[in-house]
């Protein structure tokens, strides 16, 4: 019993801990363009001449 008493709050931290990263993930910008990574990859700016 007292090995819930531990786990349940280090779960219940690293869920908010995943959840902070989320959000802040979201605020930064990392999916504002989710196409455009995928798009890049396939045009070729390299072109040989």
């Amino acid at each position: 019993m007292t090995g819930l008493a531990i786990l349940i709050p280090i779960a219940l931290g690293m869920g908010l801990l995943g959840l902070a990263a989320f959000f802040w993930s979201m605020k930064d910008g990392q999916y504002d363009d989710m196409d455009g990574a995928a798009h890049r990859i396939l045009i070729d700016e390299d072109a040989p001449e």
